[in-house]
């Protein structure tokens, strides 16, 4: 696994397909399956795998495979 990386979201999602990597949506979705930890309003710390960032990602992912 990736070393954790401190991400700071975008203040707006642009709902493009696929969402970009500093997306609000997706630092949610990783936040709520525990691949993700906030520590400030806009900034995370993100510990997950390539494949659960790309499936967190998608348009409408229900949830998130490793």
């Amino acid at each position: 696994m990736a070393p954790a990386l401190q991400v700071t979201v975008k203040k707006r999602c642009c709902k493009s397909d696929p969402r970009c990597k500093r997306c609000p949506v997706v630092a949610k979705r990783l936040a709520a399956v525990g691949l993700a930890q906030r520590t400030g309003r806009r900034t995370y710390v993100v510990d997950a795998p390539k494949k659960a960032i790309r499936r967190a990602r998608r348009f409408k992912a229900k949830r998130i495979d490793l």
